[in-house]
């Protein structure tokens, strides 16, 4: 979401009456690559750009390749191959060992439909996953679409420009969001030829909400800032450090907690460094939608507070307790405010991802899924 927002920035500050601009976009992946599907990078006639589609060795010639298609005003599919062993390949020194498939596509400033102002849309919206359908490869034209042009999913509906591809097309999307991953897809058309599709499931924003007002809160919303995640305080304005201000997205009195919208992509963390606050805010979170609630402090504070709420009769379910991480982090030995939240963020990365946070060295498979 960050590298999106940045992009997006730039674009608004275009002069359309003397720059012309186009959108790269990483549309497949097979094998290795530094990047994955989704990656973008705007690109203006300038040679100026914001974002990246690779580890540095892509953009000077996706740079070149953009300018041509904004010359022509035409979208253009372009496959770089660093599995090759061909010294004049673009790339090739990297050892990445795979090939990566990147959309350039010309942007017309200004019109609501091309891709940058459909994803402005997108981040305008109340928190939601977005799908996206990017028209990768097709010769001709299909009831107006063209290659480079992007729509939004927003239902079976939506899918009737598709014509006799919107079944097949609605399957494949479900199949998608089922996964909770992007992939492009190629479908048959009724004259025989094909159409190629990326088809991007793109979630919110990871949210944190940081329930204190102590000095560790800052250095985590700062990581979190720096992410390109979003952070929430739930504290008393009064106590809180005027640093924070700068660095929140919001800052929420405790009375207030329920105006926050709280989702799957949200992960709430109890660090108040006070074992009755905590005790009182554990069973108001655990009735929201969050995916990660993490405890700061010790094991057996947490089961402190565990006895003494079932004490009262407030019990937590099995699902409930998966949901808690306590105590909150990975173990990478942290000390200090600023490790402490390393190993946090760190946590909620792999929780989200479904991962178990261990070494990559100790990863038997790739790192990222394939098909």
């Amino acid at each position: 979401m960050k590298e999106i927002k940045a992009i997006i920035n730039a674009y608004d500050h275009i002069n359309s009456e003397t720059n012309k601009a186009a959108i790269a976009t990483v549309v497949r992946v097979e094998g290795s690559s530094y990047r994955r599907t989704g990656a973008r990078m705007l690109v203006t006639d300038d040679g100026v750009w914001v974002g990246g589609i690779s580890g540095g060795c892509l953009e000077g010639d996706a740079l070149r390749r953009a300018r041509l298609a904004m010359a022509k005003s035409e979208a253009s599919l372009v496959t770089y191959d660093t599995s090759e062993d061909d010294q004049y390949q673009i790339g090739v020194g990297l050892g990445c060992n795979g090939v990566i498939d990147v959309l350039l596509t010309p942007l017309e400033i200004g019109n609501p439909m091309n891709p940058v102002e459909l994803l402005k849309s997108c981040m305008a919206e109340r928190r939601q996953t977005h799908i996206l359908l990017t028209v990768m490869r097709l010769e001709d034209e299909l009831n107006g679409l063209k290659a480079g042009q992007m729509l939004r999913y927003t239902g079976e509906e939506s899918l009737v420009i598709f014509g006799t591809l919107q079944l097949e097309l609605e399957e494949a999307i479900q199949q998608l969001v089922y996964k909770g991953r992007s992939a492009p897809k190629t479908f048959e058309l009724p004259d025989g030829g094909e159409m190629e599709l990326f088809i991007e499931i793109l979630p919110p924003e990871v949210h944190l909400v940081l329930m204190g007002h102590q000095y560790d809160v800052l250095p985590l919303a700062r990581l979190v800032k720096e992410i390109g995640w979003r952070a929430t305080v739930v504290a008393n304005p009064q106590k809180v450090m005027q640093k924070l201000f700068a660095v929140a997205d919001a800052l929420v009195a405790p009375a207030d907690f329920d105006t926050i919208l709280i989702d799957r992509h949200t992960a709430i963390i109890l660090m108040s460094h006070d074992f009755k606050t905590d005790k009182y805010n554990l069973p108001k979170v655990l009735k929201t939608g969050s995916s990660y609630i993490g405890m700061l402090g010790p094991r057996v504070r947490s089961e402190k507070v565990f006895n003494e709420l079932a004490q009262e009769g407030i019990e937590i379910s099995d699902n409930d307790m998966e949901r808690i991480y306590a105590p909150v982090g990975l173990d990478i030995g942290a000390v200090s405010p600023e490790e402490i939240a390393l190993s946090i963020v760190a946590e909620i990365r792999a929780v989200f991802s479904d991962r178990d946070g261990v070494a990559l060295r100790l990863r038997t498979t790739p790192i990222h899924e394939r098909d």
